[in-house]
Parts: C-alpha cells; sequence; structure tokens
C-alpha cells in the first residue's frame, strides 16, 4: 500500500504538472493576443507556482520528482530504492500523458492529438542538457526544506535563459508531445531531448559530486 502511494503521488504530481504547463500555456495564447513574451511569461509564472505546491503537498509521499532523471540519478545514489524506479517512471510518464488530456479537456479542445512544434537543433539540446544538469544540480545541493522554493526558481529562470524554454524532464517532453499547442513539442524531436536531458543529468550530478569533494576538504 506504501509503494502504491508513492506511485500515485508520481502520477497525480506529474499529471497536475503537465496540465498546469499545457493548460497555462492554451490560456496565454489566447489572451496574450500574439504577443510571444507575453504568453511565455505567462506560462512560466503558472509552472513556477504550481510546481511549489506540488512539491510541497506532495514531496512528503513520493519525494515529488516528477521527472524520470531526476529518479534515475536519486536511485543511482540510493535515496531512491532501485526497485522503486521502473514504478516511478511508469506513474510519471503515464501522468504525464493524463496532464494533457486533461487540459484538452479543461479548454474544450480534442483530447486525442500531435503536436506538430518543431523543437530541434542543438542549440536546443544543448539548452536541455544545460537546463536538466541545473534542476538536478539545485536538486542535490538545495538544503532541507527548501527544495521546493530553490526548484521553482531555476524552472522559472531557465524558462528565459534556455533556448528550450527547460522543459528538462523526459516525462514533460512524452507529454507534451500529445497536444498541438502553445507548449507542445513534435513527437520525432522527442528522442533527442530525453538523450540531451539525461546526458544533462548526468553532468548535474558530476558537478555536485565536485562540491561534495570540496565541502568535505574545508571541513
Amino acid at each position: 500500500m506504501i509503494h502504491w502511494r508513492r506511485y500515485f503521488a508520481e502520477l497525480v504530481g506529474t499529471a497536475a504538472l503537465l496540465c498546469a504547463v499545457i493548460g497555462s500555456g492554451i490560456m496565454a495564447e489566447k489572451l496574450a493576443g500574439g504577443n510571444v513574451a507575453v504568453a511565455l511569461l505567462t506560462n512560466t509564472l503558472a509552472t513556477v507556482f504550481a510546481l511549489y505546491a506540488l512539491i510541497e503537498t506532495l514531496g512528503p509521499i513520493s519525494g515529488a520528482h516528477f521527472n524520470p532523471v531526476v529518479s534515475m540519478v536519486l536511485a543511482f545514489r540510493k535515496d531512491l530504492a532501485r526497485h522503486h524506479l521502473i514504478g516511478y517512471v511508469i506513474a510519471q510518464l503515464i501522468g504525464a500523458v493524463l496532464g494533457a488530456w486533461a487540459a484538452h479537456t479543461m479548454f474544450e479542445l480534442e483530447i486525442l492529438q500531435w503536436s506538430t512544434k518543431v523543437r530541434s537543433g542543438p542549440a536546443q539540446w544543448f539548452s536541455e542538457a544545460v537546463a536538466t544538469g541545473g534542476l538536478l544540480f539545485v536538486i542535490l545541493r538545495s538544503p532541507e526544506g527548501k527544495a521546493s522554493s530553490i526548484v521553482a526558481c531555476y524552472i522559472g529562470a531557465a524558462y528565459w535563459f534556455t533556448a528550450s524554454t527547460s522543459f528538462a524532464n523526459p516525462a514533460a517532453a512524452f507529454g507534451r508531445m500529445f497536444t498541438n499547442t502553445f507548449a507542445g513539442i513534435a513527437p520525432f524531436d522527442v528522442p533527442e531531448f530525453i538523450v540531451a536531458q539525461m546526458v544533462g543529468g548526468a553532468l548535474g550530478l558530476a558537478l555536485h559530486h565536485i562540491f561534495v569533494h570540496s565541502d568535505k576538504h574545508q571541513s
């Protein structure tokens, strides 16, 4: 039962996060009058607020990963029991799709759709590696009890300083290919994003270890 609650928390949290990302993107496009900067700002704020709230409320149950790379890195570090990893990832992927469908339902859009929004090229891939590396770094370096605000702030900033608008999450990339709206990504661009995100996660972990050794040396 305890394991089931953890997986369900990851499913619900990822679904809610993707619903916020995609739903706010739809609303932003409707209200921004073609101003992409305003739409992105609206999308950013909704994502930041939702992420903070979800980490605070679901963190005590599952750790509030909502991200396969986060789960993989924490399983590698043995902060997450490795036999939970597959369940976490499956829950996150299912939740991402359900979140996209929930957003479509709220805005009376066709529920089943594929994105045609091209997001490709070396700059996009490098951006995803940077975004995901930074995300893992701030998660691993966050003082106890402060991860929700630090992670939310980082993602809000990364929306603007990366060319890819910081997906930083294979589940987000997977879920966003099911929406042909502002937040979407074409399915054939998703594999490259996921590879870049996994590379970024490994780099973020490596950078954290450098500072861990420095901390130990100073102490």
